[in-house]
């Protein structure tokens, strides 16, 4: 399960530079967020028009980079891939689409509660739900199938379609669309935001950082390794926002959120429903591509699309609350990724597969 003290210090890590980077000009509870972060990319290359969510966020760009030299370096860089890429494309989509609905990834849940949104509890609470329906179709066989070895250099194509951008980024910035106002015009420095994502990639490649994972295992294993890099991702931003009066307990006047409790719950709920039968939340699969596996590459476009898809057709949620659009869409999601776990367990086994087996298969 890895090194505990490792997982902690990811944690300690991740929590400080989330408070930095909202001190310098990232969104208030928004220092890192995965989901936030991919739908203001997809913005900014152009796939969607929302003009208040569109910036090339660095830190998406320095995860993935510093994951992929951190894989390279200690030998964990393979090129994988095969097991239903094109369900895993539809499992990413509706992963985006919950989390778009309670705006915000299952690391924003923790900032979010870090500071005081009590609305990220319930969405905590569908996130552990969601989950746990993922567990128990794992623990009945279900499986994408196994990713087999691929040609080395398609495990590069992902990291370089990510350099590609950062050069671009740096050299002609003019390419892509930026926000002038709202979200998407409130970031920390360039360089600093990547220097951040990269610290993030590498540490997260390294410690198995997944915040779904850990709720996972808590329910399967009652082993809470990963889970603790959460707690003190929460503990860390916290404390800081008690220190620096950024404690606001409540529902109501949360940045970037919104209370409609049912539709925080049930969005995270398909979020982590998606996560589980993926075999890890989005920095996960950030990660996992960046290490060569182009499973996790197609996961991500996945996501990259469903932002797309969510502010294109009126689904992402906003302050204001949940359009009946995105209340559709999370509905059809739930019963879509309930269909393809009932559907993808595997038929010729007697019984329930082993836990371990079954969590070893999807991962």
């Amino acid at each position: 399960m890895g090194n505990k003290k490792l997982i902690i210090l990811t944690g300690a890590i991740i929590g400080l530079l989330a408070l930095t980077l909202v001190k310098l000009g990232n969104p208030a509870n928004m220092g890192v967020c995965i989901a936030c972060f991919l739908r203001d990319v997809s913005g900014s290359l152009g796939l969607h028009q929302a003009k208040l969510v569109q910036y090339m966020r660095p830190e998406i760009l320095g995860i993935v980079l510093g994951a992929f030299l951190t894989a390279r370096a200690t030998g964990d860089f393979r090129a994988t891939g095969g097991s239903s890429p094109l369900i895993r494309f539809i499992l990413g989509l509706t992963m985006m689409i919950g989390m778009l609905v309670f705006l915000g990834c299952p690391l924003r849940v923790a900032l979010r509660l870090g500071a005081g949104d009590l609305n990220a509890l319930v969405g905590l609470a569908g996130l552990i739900a969601g989950v746990v329906a993922g567990t128990l179709l794992i623990r009945k066989g279900f499986s994408l199938g196994r990713a087999g070895s691929q040609p080395k250099a398609n495990g590069y194509v992902f990291p370089l379609m990510v350099l590609v951008l950062l050069i671009l980024l740096l050299t002609s910035p003019s390419l892509f669309v930026f926000s002038q106002e709202g979200p998407g015009s409130m970031h920390a420095p360039l360089f600093i935001s990547l220097s951040a994502g990269i610290v993030i990639g590498a540490l997260s490649q390294r410690s198995r950082l997944c915040l779904a994972g850990g709720v996972r295992d808590m329910v399967l294993f009652k082993n809470f390794h990963l889970i603790s890099g959460f707690a003190v991702i929460f503990v860390v931003v916290l404390v800081g926002n008690l220190l620096t009066g950024g404690f606001k307990p409540g529902f109501a006047e949360q940045p970037i959120a919104h209370t409609e409790a049912l539709w925080n719950f049930l969005g995270m709920a398909l979020a982590g429903f998606s996560a589980a039968l993926l075999g890890g939340c989005p920095l996960r699969q950030l990660v996992l591509a960046s290490e060569g596996n182009s499973d996790s590459a197609v996961t991500v476009l996945g996501m990259l699309f469903g932002a797309a898809l969510a502010h294109n057709f009126g689904i992402a949620a906003s302050p204001k609350g949940v359009p009946a659009n995105g209340q559709i869409a999370v509905l059809i999601g739930l019963a879509l990724t309930a269909a393809i776990g009932y559907l993808f367990r595997k038929w010729e086994t007697k019984g329930s597969l082993s836990v371990k087996s079954s969590v070893k298969m999807l991962e």
